[in-house]
């Protein structure tokens, strides 16, 4: 479970450098989007890796 967290993280950092960066109004809104699936996600998956490792 902690692999996808990490990828979760990786992925929502680069969405985040895309949509916060301002490379294309279009681009950075989709980016901004996925930086916040791809977080929620990330923090999901580190709360279940910890409930289950514990």
């Amino acid at each position: 479970m902690l692999y996808w967290t990490l990828i979760f993280l990786v992925i929502a950092l680069i969405a985040g450098l895309f949509g916060f960066g301002g490379v294309a109004s279009t681009a950075a809104g989709i980016a901004k989007v996925l930086f916040a699936i791809f977080l929620v996600l990330f923090l999901v998956s580190l709360v279940v890796g910890v409930i289950r490792g514990a």
